[in-house]
């Protein structure tokens, strides 16, 4: 759980409990641990370059831009997870080290 309100409600902790699913606490705010927000930067860097003056074209441009994101680059990013989850491991194990 990444401790953002709708996901720590009372509603949704108890359809947790009810339905028997276990998670993992997670630090709020941890984009670097998240494969999808490599993607989300990758593409924003894309569609930035392209200068969209309009709601229109940024819309236009995130099509354009997303098609030609290659399938290995998401699968690179889901390889490295466990070595960013491993970091992380080990960083909270030893927080003095870099």
């Amino acid at each position: 759980m990444d401790n953002d309100p709708k996901h720590t409600s009372k509603v949704v902790a108890k359809w947790l409990k009810d339905n028997k699913v276990k998670v993992l606490d997670w630090p709020s705010q941890s984009a670097d641990l998240n494969p999808i927000e490599h993607f989300w930067a990758e593409l924003k860097k894309h569609v930035r370059a392209r200068r969209p003056t309009n709601l229109t074209q940024v819309h236009q441009l995130c099509q354009e831009e997303w098609a030609k994101i290659h399938p290995t680059y998401c699968g690179k990013l889901v390889e490295g997870y466990p070595k960013c989850l491993t970091k992380v491991n080990l960083k909270a194990m030893l927080p003095n080290t870099n």
